[in-house]
Order: structure tokens, then C-alpha cells, then sequence
């Protein structure tokens, strides 16, 4: 027998919400909450009080057909249009949107899973009348709730409400055969003890190292979706510190247990690995790429570690930077991250060592925006991976004032509008061929490069006129010799 709960987890229920239940249920059919919003709403003491980050999902005993066939008899008393997509309908789900504003919500048929061949979905699925059937099926506890709003009525088969009040994620039966139907359960697993701050039940934790069997059966790609998700949660440190503890992120990231007994100077407290971790949390929730750059920019710095004592340079890491850059490429490629993702994420690597001194000239300040075109989006991620590295050194606990002075810096060298790459010069290599009667060759990039090296360090110069007496100087190898402060690396920190 089902255990069932009265709880009321809206002061208001959605209207849209009303409307999809009494429209299934007119036509003869169950229907119920399932799935995160359920575990969300009960965590939070009601929607109300809850993030509302999450969809409303539904499972009903009325096959897919059904589904489709009630909704489109059907009339919304909001007057929204309303239509079906058999997005998943080979597993039994449909997905109702609604508009305007658009509202998307899932109405799977109950159903239970026949074997799963791939490590993450079931060859066939079986269609069944019953909610317990359906709730059995699904990975954890907390997720394998069902709830009904309009009769305040909770079915929770599997003791989900008890997990919660001890604050702990179990596998509903037995945790290796969940497992080992779907490998990317034990990643899941990680992400909801970060999400919750619930610890993994012990043996929940036991059985993920015994499944790499049906984990390494899963495309990377859907690793790289949860890592991200990972890193959107308040403190993402503690779901990889779990992936590390299960044997995860031995498989997925290997390069960031390099760091791990790693110590590194006076600058921090932390060795290599819960420095990068801690660096993580430090970046809002709301930028899983800065983050993904933070876990990665001293990535490099055991391997760097190691070349400098070689050497006999001691406990120093020159030049951890790039090689970060070159280590954090592998792992995104390796986690089929978009190209758009690699680029954003190796560059921050890259250039988080920079180092400012008052001592700066406007010159200075822009060829250090060159390097990324004086993006001002890429420059506040870059501005936050810092902060973020000096804070989770231990040894710091506020905003650097020099940091303050450079933000300052670069707002008033935007804000003269000078050109900052090749593109903004008041000449082009058409101007170059034709003035100089050149043919197209690598020396028009590099008379290019070299007019914009002039131009950052006098503004003034950038017009055509002047432009073509600086390309005619450098022809004849009269050279400008610029003097300007350089940018100098960051500190060991």
C-alpha cells in the first residue's frame, strides 16, 4: 500500500497548473506532480518559498495518444493557445506548450522500463495503469514523489520525505542496479548533493565505483550538461569532492587530482586541488564558464611544480598559465564542449595571471585589452576569475584596492574610444596595396600589427594620412621605438 501524505505545498496553485489536472482527470484518467518541483516545493516549505527554478512535470495513466487526443479537444479558460509535441512519445511523454508567455510542461504515461542495452536508456518501456509502478523506475527517493495539489494529497512509496529530513540522497532499490541501468545517475547523484547540500547515502556512494561499466557507456556530452549544472549550484566544491571520492573524477577530469597533496608557497593555505575548488565557489553561480575556469586555472601548476625543481628554480610555477590553457583545452575537448565554450574558457585560463601597477600607462592598459579586443564581457569574467583566485588563497578576505584602481583604469581608456585592434585602424590592407602598389602576402598583417603596436601607444596617430608615413618608415626599416610600462606577470599567489 501507498504511503500517502496530506500536505499543502501552493497558497495559489498556477492556473495552468488547475487546468491540466482537471482536464485529464475529466477524462477519466490519474494524473499527478512528479519529479524535482515535487522534491523543490517540499525542501522549501511550498512553491512559495521555493527558488520556482524548476518545470512542472506530470505522470498520468492516460497512454500518449490520449494525451495528445485530450488536448486538443480541449479549451483553456485563460484563453491561451495551446498545442501538444511528441517529444519523447517512444518513452510516453508529451510536451503541452502554452502561449503567450510561453509555458512548456511534460505529461509522461505511467510506465515501467524493459533492459536497458546503453547505459542510459531502456530498449522499450511498458505502459502501466499503476502511479507505484511508474514511481519504482526512477533513480532516487526524493525524485520518486508524486504529488496532487488539488487534493493536498503526497504518494511517496519509497520513504522520499524521510530522506529528506536526514538530508541524504538514496537510490530508490537497490543502488547498483540503478546504476547500472544508467550510467550518468552516480554524476546526477553528485550534482544533487552540491544542489541540496544532502550527503549520499552510504550504500548509494558504495555502489558508484562498482558501475563504471555502465559510465563509461555515456557520451561525454551529457557528462559536460551535468558539469554545468554542477557549477550553477551555490557551492560546487561539493560535488566534485564527492566525483573524487567515487572514483568520477578520475574518470572524467583526471588532470585536476594532480593537484590534490599539492602544496604550494606562502601566498596560500590550500594545496593545488582545494585551492582550484575553492576558487570555484567563489565565482557567482550564474557564470559555469568563469566557474569551469576557475576549477582549471591552476590546473597546470603541479606539472609546473615539478619542472621548476628539475631545474633547481624550487617551489615556483612559471609559466602554469599557458600550459593551463593547453590542459584545459584537452579536458573540454574531451567533454565535446561547443568551440565557443573552449575559446571563452582557455582565454580566461591564460590571462588570469595579469598583474597591475600604478605605475601603468594608457598604453600599457591597452595592450593588455588587446589581447581579447577589449571584450567588456570577457573582461568582467576576467576581473571575476581573479578575485576569485585571491580570495581562495586563504590568506585574503576582501577586494584588492589595486584591482579597484585598474578596474578604473581601463573604464577611462575605453571611454576615449582608441583603436585596440587591427580592424579599428583608419587604414585597411586594401589602403596598404594600393598606396604602396603591395600584392597580398603575410607582410600586410605584420605592417598591420605593427601599426596598431604605434597606435596603442599614441591614439593620435590613428589617421590614414599619418597611418601611410608610418607603413612608407617601416618599408625603408625606420622603425618607431616605442616606450611604454609593460604589463608584468602576477605574483606566485
Amino acid at each position: 500500500m501507498m504511503k500517502k501524505f496530506k500536505i499543502n505545498l501552493f497558497q495559489e496553485i498556477p492556473s495552468s497548473v488547475r487546468w491540466i489536472i482537471e482536464t485529464v482527470e475529466e477524462a477519466g484518467f490519474e494524473i499527478y506532480m512528479v519529479g524535482g518541483s515535487v522534491r523543490d516545493m517540499i525542501i522549501a516549505g511550498g512553491y512559495e518559498n521555493s527558488s520556482k527554478n524548476f518545470d512542472f512535470d506530470f505522470a498520468t495513466s492516460a497512454p500518449p495518444q490520449e494525451v495528445i487526443r485530450i488536448f486538443a479537444q480541449a479549451k483553456n479558460p485563460d484563453g491561451k493557445e495551446h498545442f501538444t509535441v511528441p517529444t519523447g512519445i517512444k518513452h510516453g511523454t508529451i510536451t503541452l506548450i502554452l502561449r503567450e508567455p510561453v509555458e512548456s510542461y511534460e505529461i509522461t504515461t505511467y510506465r515501467i522500463d524493459e533492459e536497458y542495452q546503453d547505459g542510459r536508456h531502456p530498449a522499450s518501456v511498458i505502459f502501466v495503469r499503476s502511479l507505484e509502478e511508474d514511481l519504482a523506475r526512477r533513480d532516487f527517493t526524493i525524485n520518486a514523489m508524486a504529488y496532487h495539489p488539488l487534493r493536498h494529497e503526497l504518494i511517496d512509496p519509497f520513504e522520499g520525505m524521510f530522506d529528506i529530513e536526514k538530508q541524504q540522497i538514496r537510490c530508490v532499490g537497490d543502488p547498483l542496479v540503478r546504476f547500472l541501468e544508467d550510467g550518468l545517475r552516480p554524476m546526477r547523484a553528485c550534482r544533487l548533493s552540491a544542489k541540496l547540500k544532502f550527503a549520499i547515502e552510504e550504500q548509494t556512494f558504495a555502489a558508484i565505483p562498482q558501475s563504471m561499466e555502465s559510465i563509461r557507456k555515456v557520451a561525454m556530452e551529457r557528462f559536460h550538461d551535468e558539469i554545468m549544472k554542477l557549477l550553477q549550484t551555490e557551492k560546487p566544491s561539493i560535488g566534485i569532492e564527492a566525483m573524487r571520492k567515487c572514483g568520477l573524477l578520475e574518470y572524467l577530469i583526471p588532470e585536476l587530482l594532480e593537484g590534490y597533496g599539492v602544496e604550494q608557497n606562502e601566498f596560500h593555505r590550500y594545496d593545488v586541488y582545494y585551492h582550484n575548488l575553492y576558487a570555484c565557489d567563489y565565482v557567482p553561480p550564474h557564470k559555469p564558464w568563469v566557474r569551469f575556469a576557475a576549477l582549471m586555472h591552476d590546473i597546470a601548476k603541479p606539472r609546473a611544480k615539478k619542472f621548476a625543481q628539475h631545474s633547481g628554480q624550487g617551489n615556483v610555477f612559471y609559466n602554469h598559465e599557458v600550459m593551463g590553457e593547453r590542459i584545459t583545452r584537452r579536458i573540454l575537448k574531451r567533454l565535446k564542449a561547443s568551440n565557443q565554450e573552449i575559446e571563452w574558457i582557455c582565454k580566461l585560463v591564460r590571462l588570469h595571471m595579469f598583474y597591475y601597477t600604478n605605475e601603468w600607462t594608457d598604453g600599457a592598459v591597452r595592450r593588455f585589452l588587446r589581447r581579447f579586443d577589449g571584450d567588456t564581457a570577457f573582461l568582467e569574467d576576467l576581473f571575476l576569475l581573479r578575485e576569485a583566485d585571491r580570495l581562495a588563497s586563504g590568506t585574503k578576505q576582501r577586494t584588492a584596492d589595486i584591482l579597484e584602481d585598474f578596474k578604473k583604469h581601463i573604464q577611462r581608456v575605453l571611454e576615449q574610444e582608441n583603436a585596440l585592434k587591427v580592424t579599428d585602424l583608419d587604414i585597411n590592407g586594401y589602403d596598404l596595396m594600393q598606396t604602396f602598389q603591395l600584392t597580398p602576402s603575410p607582410l600586410i598583417g605584420k605592417i598591420l600589427n605593427y601599426l596598431l603596436e604605434v597606435v596603442l601607444e599614441h591614439p593620435e596617430y590613428n589617421e590614414k594620412s599619418k597611418l601611410i608615413e608610418l607603413t612608407r618608415d617601416y618599408l625603408d626599416g625606420k622603425l618607431m621605438e616605442l616606450s611604454y610600462s609593460e604589463e608584468h606577470n602576477a605574483e606566485e599567489e
